[in-house]
């Protein structure tokens, strides 16, 4: 299984607009954070989580060049509004709708928004077009399944996703944009080979785990390694890292994981 993080910012992204903070003007390149979002390569199948408003210049810059299906975790801009960019897909699809799942909250999003895109096949060459379907607890795939949670997340319920590969039996876990984990989800993120989790920042915040809080579910998860992710510019990678747990570390955007 391969994993690629395209994108570990939040909502603002980092640098942020008119801001001359360390971390926005910093000349590390991973303190340059787009939008969050992962490509999972399972056994071949190419799965895109989240489509960032960056997602065309992400998957420029990392060369994604098939997205077999789309997983949208909830319906929030910085998740949803890069969707469009989605239609190169389904030109290489040979003009087919890409397959999208999602939670009804995500699903009614992606109909307000791309009311054009909701077909069989794209409406010409060039346009995208959407299947919505429900995300299901259990997706079993030939290569493998992908087993999806509920969490909290302010006034709605994002999609934690548990992908494990058939071929080797590897699990990898993906919970972003969640204030907590229901044991549920802390039940299937046992045994997994490597962990990622929202970890905002270091001070609380109404909406999403902070970094605190991540490194408190992530000892408790017991994963080999744990990435934390939407990072905002309160984050410099290098200072913070040096002080996390042994097997906790920062994601940044290009980040490949093999698993």
């Amino acid at each position: 299984m391969e994993v690629i993080f395209l994108g570990t910012g939040t909502s603002q992204g980092v640098p942020m607009i008119a801001c001359d903070c360390a971390v926005c003007t910093s000349s590390d390149p991973r303190n340059r954070r787009t939008r969050a979002s992962i490509h999972v390569v399972m056994d071949g199948l190419h799965v895109q989580v989240d489509a960032a408003p960056e997602l065309r210049l992400q998957c420029v810059e990392q060369r994604v060049a098939t997205i077999d299906c789309f997983i949208l975790t909830h319906g929030h801009a910085d998740h949803v509004t890069g969707m469009d960019d989605l239609r190169r897909f389904c030109d290489r699809k040979g003009g087919e709708a890409l397959t999208v799942y999602s939670t009804e909250e995500g699903i009614a999003r992606v109909l307000a928004i791309f009311p054009y895109a909701i077909a069989e096949r794209p409406i010409a060459k060039g346009y995208a077009a959407f299947k919505l379907l429900s995300m299901p607890p259990c997706l079993d795939l030939p290569q493998g399944t992908i087993e999806s949670t509920l969490l909290p997340h302010g006034g709605l319920n994002t999609l934690g996703l548990i992908f494990t590969e058939r071929s080797s039996g590897k699990k990898f876990v993906y919970y972003t944009d969640n204030k907590r984990l229901p044991q549920e989800a802390m039940a299937k993120a046992k045994g997994a080979a490597v962990v990622v989790l929202d970890g905002l920042r270091p001070e609380p915040h109404p909406t999403h785990m902070s970094i605190p809080e991540a490194i408190v579910a992530a000892a408790e998860i017991g994963a080999p390694l744990t990435y934390l992710t939407h990072l905002t510019h309160h984050t410099d990678h290098a200072a913070f890292e040096v002080g996390l747990p042994s097997g906790v570390r920062l994601a940044y955007d290009g980040l490949r994981l093999v698993i």
